[in-house]
């Protein structure tokens, strides 16, 4: 029975292999780089010889497209376990939402753009991750939580206690910070979304925009450049997966497709 168990892992793991390997070769990958050790990690939980929660953690820079892949995950997770009724099976926990309540400071200041001129909202201590990593312990211990919610408008408030999280089989996080040093511990695969400074540049100056952020962009970028330097960029050295941030989200669907016909494969085929 042991020895079935082990091949059907490696069996699993070779094929995962063999999926990341031509994604990684293909003319425009989202695969960049990734461990061999998280492949069979992956493959472990895929053939249920780890039967517990998995938690995942996504990080990259501002910009870097960690949002909308996190969100094609989900997605994809969702539509499948929808397809073949297998109930709610993805919890997210958004790191964002741990960012400190600096509502009154804003106030003081006089607007958003006013604030960020002299409090630095692009650095860890900013975020709340200690209780953003007691959370994500306790739903993959099996127990509901009670997530914060921060608005992201410019106001900074941050309401605790605002939503009901229930355990489920994956825990998904993703944000500026999700693989520093505080929190990354709480994941079982560290994924870090790479980009090019040019494409990254375009989306952040696209998005200040949307939020009227006026001539604050300009410095703002170069905070949020100069902090990913220390505080982001790093994270990639302790990521098991590297994707890349540049790649069309059809892309990611795709693959991630693959990863669940392989799933299909072999508890439906």
């Amino acid at each position: 029975m042991l020895s079935q168990q082990i091949e059907k892992v490696n069996n699993i793991e070779s094929r995962l292999i063999e999926l990341f390997e031509n994604e990684r070769k293909s003319d425009v990958p989202v695969i960049l780089s990734y461990s061999q050790k998280s492949l069979e990690l992956l493959a472990k939980f895929i053939s249920g010889e780890i039967q517990r929660s998995v938690a995942i953690g996504i990080a990259g820079e501002s910009a870097s497209g960690k949002s909308t892949i996190a969100h094609e995950i989900i997605e994809s997770i969702e539509h499948y376990a929808e397809a073949h009724k297998l109930g709610k099976v993805i919890t997210r926990v958004n790191t964002d939402d741990y960012y400190y309540d600096r509502s009154e400071e804003v106030k003081k200041a006089g607007s958003m753009a006013e604030f960020v001129k002299t409090y630095d909202l692009d650095v860890p201590e900013a975020l709340e991750l200690d209780l953003m990593f007691y959370h994500v312990q306790q739903l993959l211990s099996g127990k509901s939580v009670m997530l914060p919610k921060y608005d992201l408008s410019g106001t900074t408030i941050r309401i605790d206690n605002h939503t009901l999280a229930e355990p489920s089989k994956i825990i998904i996080s993703e944000g500026l910070f999700a693989l520093t040093e505080k929190i990354r511990n709480a994941f079982d695969f560290k994924i870090y979304v790479d980009i090019d400074t040019e494409t990254q540049k375009n989306r952040f100056f696209a998005r200040a925009e949307e939020r009227q952020l006026g001539d604050s962009a300009k410095m703002m970028y170069k905070n949020v450049y100069d902090k990913a330097e220390i505080y982001v960029r790093p994270c990639r050295n302790n990521a098991d997966i590297v994707l890349s941030g540049a790649a069309p989200i059809d892309s990611y669907r795709k693959f991630l497709n693959k990863i669940l016909d392989l799933i299909t494969e072999i508890y439906f085929g």
